[in-house]
């Protein structure tokens, strides 16, 4: 009998595989932290004999390297994709003994990235479930625009064409296990579900219910912008990953806190963001470990930067490194943990900044102020408040200056990205609200929203 084990990188929006039988198993697009993985084979009692790649990642850092080398297990690496290192080249009709009855077969799937391979896996001869890692997703596919813009729109039928290739060969019932798309910015679109067949995307899918030319027009449509980061993710990858270092860092007090601030440095205070607006250390960014950290910080600290984690406890660090590890944020310069009492230097007070929610925006005196939209162009075309100014997040550090004068009440659509940009701005000497609301609030406490 087989099993599958999933492991969860929610804050990516991605997922891991670890495959078998009774002794030996496959792990499937691990990620940069392999304990996660060697701890689930333990629970098995299997051994890892094979690790495999769907593709070079853009979206984070893998751990297949590492894990191959720890457990001695063959890694399998789409024979066309360019990297620096030893590993087995698999391609399009490769198969791969994994325990009794159970095989592992490569299915060329190109669309995501030129070289990106799907894995079946098979027991006694019967497809019971495809790794498709960014090929075939629940309800959409993989991004076809991470790899060279010239080659987006080949790409996207590559992609129309890899859907109908699985859908063709599999049995309905088979069960389709992507990697990305469960809040992955690798997804071309955020679509719902948690578990899903090859039949139940075959009468869903746009990719297997659409013409190629309509697909292609409607996903090249839809994308969004790329995270700053994804850039060096698939030179990380094709190089090799070294392995992690999840040791605490060296502790900072209140003089090593405010010296880096002043070098310029990143200081990220990993709190929720109502306590952070409570009370924080002037000059420092609120990046929730709670929220998307390690995608949105490593989109928007300059790559390379030093960042100096705060954190109320030795456990929030802990997390909050695994999480920045996946991304290529290896080591941080210094961290803390407590709270600002314990950050900022005697006689010095913490900063603060107000919440509100949007009914309160609805009743604020508009005279000398500022509404700040940072969400995404798609989510701000669907509905916007009148008169707004809008600065997605990710942009944000770089144009606040843009920003006109007055106090700024800034939103997105739940609360976490006004939190960031409201520390942004509040670091810069702005007076900032950060409106903590759902944005179908908005119309409801009288605002005015218009669409595009």
């Amino acid at each position: 009998m087989f099993f599958v084990d999933t492991i969860e990188l929610e804050g990516l929006g991605n997922r891991s595989y670890l495959a078998g039988g009774e002794r030996t198993a496959v792990a499937v697009d691990p990620p940069r932290d392999v304990d996660r993985v060697l701890a689930a084979a333990a629970r098995r009692g299997v051994r890892i004999s094979h690790v495999v790649e769907t593709h070079v990642h853009n979206d984070y850092v893998t751990g297949g390297l590492e894990l191959a080398r720890l457990t001695g297990a063959a890694y399998l690496v789409p024979a066309a994709a360019r990297v620096s290192f030893t590993r087995v080249p698999i391609a399009d009709g490769d198969t791969v003994g994994v325990d009794a009855d159970l095989t592992l077969a490569a299915v060329a799937t190109p669309g995501h990235t030129p070289h990106h391979t799907a894995y079946v896996l098979s027991e006694a001869g019967r497809p019971v479930a495809a790794f498709t890692g960014g090929s075939l997703l629940i309800g959409t596919v993989g991004r076809p625009d991470l790899v060279e813009p010239r080659l987006t729109e080949e790409l996207a039928r590559a992609q129309h064409a890899s859907a109908h290739r699985l859908a063709d060969a599999l049995p309905d019932e088979t069960a389709v296990l992507p990697t990305h798309g469960f809040g992955s910015f690798c997804s071309s679109a955020q679509a719902d579900g948690d578990a899903t067949t090859i039949g139940e995307e075959k009468a869903a899918n746009p990719a297997l219910t659409t013409d190629v030319d309509a697909f292609v027009a409607d996903l090249l449509a839809g994308l969004e912008d790329v995270p700053a980061y994804y850039a060096h993710m698939g030179p990380a990858n094709a190089a090799g990953p070294a392995p992690v270092d999840l040791t605490p860092p060296a502790v900072a007090d209140p003089d090593e806190i405010a010296a880096r601030l002043a070098a310029g440095e990143w200081v990220v205070d990993l709190r929720n963001r109502v306590a952070f607006a409570e009370g924080h250390v002037a000059g420092s960014f609120n990046f929730e470990a709670d929220g998307k950290l390690a995608t949105y910080l490593a989109w928007m600290v300059p790559w390379g930067k030093p960042v100096t984690l705060l954190a109320e406890s030795a456990g929030q660090l802990a997390a909050a490194q695994r999480e920045l590890v996946r991304v290529g944020i290896d080591r941080p310069a210094a961290a803390a943990t407590g709270g600002p009492a314990a950050w900022i230097r005697d006689g010095e007070s913490p900063a603060s900044f107000r919440r509100a929610t949007f009914a309160e925006l609805a009743a604020r005196d508009a005279d000398g102020t500022v509404v700040l939209d940072v969400r995404r162009a798609s989510e701000r075309a669907a509905g916007r408040i009148e008169g707004s100014v809008h600065v997605p997040v990710h942009e944000l550090h770089h144009r606040i200056g843009e920003v006109p004068d007055g106090t700024v009440w800034v939103h997105c659509a739940g609360g976490m990205r006004a939190a960031v940009a409201a520390s942004l701005l509040d670091a810069a000497g702005r007076e900032a609200v950060a409106v903590d609301d759902g944005f179908d609030a908005a119309a409801e406490a009288g605002l005015t929203v218009a669409t595009d």
